[in-house]
């Protein structure tokens, strides 16, 4: 087990795990409002959301959003995901 836990919303610790389209609703709403203040946070709470989730099927329906929170994250961090030099490497 690593040092640093997971996000646990405290929601989910007084009413239990949330079900699959809870989960998956949870994850969407965190898409859309997650900013450059929060993405740690709100991608930290969308991987458990996820985790949470039984089924691939119900995993690959929450893959969208996190596929985006993954490139906002990566956008607003300054770090660009895969080889090609895109618009920052030309100033």
């Amino acid at each position: 087990m690593s040092g640093k836990p997971g996000f646990v919303p405290l929601k989910t610790l007084r009413e239990g795990p949330p079900g699959p389209d809870h989960a998956l609703a949870e994850i969407r709403k965190i898409y859309f409002k997650t900013t450059r203040q929060t993405i740690e946070h709100d991608l930290a709470h969308a991987i458990e959301l996820l985790k949470s989730l039984p089924t691939e099927g119900d995993r690959e329906r929450a893959r969208v959003y996190m596929d985006g929170l993954s490139q906002m994250r990566a956008e607003w961090s300054g770090r660009r995901s895969g080889s090609s030099g895109g618009k920052k490497a030309k100033k």
